[in-house]
């Protein structure tokens, strides 16, 4: 590690931006989290962007900005997260810019440790390990929960299944960054709807930038509580990151091109079922070597979460590999044979997969 820290103050002002949209339930746990950091009030600001909140949300917002100043709440009226970061990192004063999600508690410890760590490390952009937790109380939820915490489920992601000691990453969630990344390498790209933060990292690490993954700092984050939600959400996430790559001239991770090789795989197997039925057997031993690989990370899953979440676990990873590579599939078809518009596709889809 080497010190750069004499370029901005040892307690720099530090702006938390906030991507925000019916986010009732969610918002103020996060908020309270972010508050009770023993970080200077002073040195402190928290920026909510709202995408006009429809729920109620922006009532509460209201009220919880009229008694915490630290807090205030910017307009988003383009309703999508990479809008939402560009409105609150123009708007923000700090030299620290942190990102955060409104689903997500963080704890007391965040906000210092993930700024101590950017000051002393000379990193670009710093952040922690996610925890993910159930979105519900179900074994369904919790089966989806364990999938991605999992290596079956999100490969070699490693703020998604642990580290041991600082490393150097492709990217982290919500990172703690360096002001400057901004000026250096422009803002978060308002073309994707989903992996506006994985195009910015690769981004960074393209121009020259680093990105630190530290072990003792985590949040936590409540996943998608149902299948059906499970497969909107990485269904996009699958169907931008072809439209990352070509903006990129790259992917930045192997682990994104597993899905649809996959996917593409047992497309190709039904195709030559129904054109050549004696070949049927391809398909069913594809099938069958994919069930067999299930069934071992069950009983992983088993030791881990118990039995019930262990039956259902299959269809979890099921879901979260078939979505994000049929997705990814559906995305190359778009953005890289045909060209497509990007902006104007990724409202489109965006509408559609809710």
């Amino acid at each position: 590690m080497t010190d750069r820290g004499q370029d901005i103050e040892q307690t720099p002002l530090v702006s938390v931006v906030i991507p925000c949209r019916n986010e009732r339930d969610f918002i103020e746990p996060c908020l309270a989290s972010l508050l009770a950091a023993p970080y200077p009030a002073d040195r402190l600001e928290i920026l909510v962007i709202d995408g006009m909140s429809d729920d109620g949300t922006r009532d509460r917002l209201a009220a919880y900005a009229a008694s915490h100043p630290a807090v205030r709440v910017l307009d988003n009226p383009k309703r999508i997260t990479p809008a939402a970061l560009n409105v609150g990192i123009a708007n923000a004063h700090g030299e620290v810019i942190m990102r955060a999600d409104a689903h997500t508690i963080y704890p007391a410890s965040y906000i210092p440790s993930l700024v101590r760590w950017l000051l002393k490390s000379g990193a670009d952009n710093v952040g922690g390990l996610w925890i993910t937790e159930p979105g519900g109380t179900s074994a369904v939820a919790r089966s989806i929960a364990a999938a991605l915490a999992h290596p079956a489920g999100v490969g070699n992601a490693h703020y998604r299944v642990g580290i041991d000691e600082p490393r150097w990453v492709d990217t982290v969630p919500f990172g703690c960054y360096r002001r400057d990344v901004f000026d250096r390498i422009g803002m978060f790209d308002e073309d994707l709807i989903r992996n506006q933060d994985d195009e910015l990292n690769f981004r960074l690490t393209r121009a020259g930038g680093r990105i630190l993954l530290v072990p003792d700092v985590e949040c936590r984050y409540r996943a998608r509580g149902s299948l059906g939600k499970l497969w909107r959400t990485y269904y996009q996430y699958g169907y931008y990151k072809p439209l990352v790559a070509r903006k990129s001239g790259g992917v930045s991770s192997w682990r994104q091109l597993v899905p649809p090789a996959f996917a593409a795989l047992v497309i190709a197997a039904a195709i030559l079922a129904v054109v050549v039925p004696k070949r049927a057997g391809v398909l069913a031993g594809v099938v069958a070597i994919y069930l067999v690989a299930l069934l071992s990370v069950s009983m992983d899953i088993a030791r881990r979460g118990g039995l019930r979440v262990a039956l259902l676990s299959p269809a979890a990873f099921a879901v979260l590999h078939f979505s994000y590579g049929l997705g990814y599939l559906h995305g190359a078809i778009a953005f890289l044979v045909f060209q497509r518009a990007s902006a104007r596709q990724s409202v489109r889809l965006s509408r559609l997969t809710r």
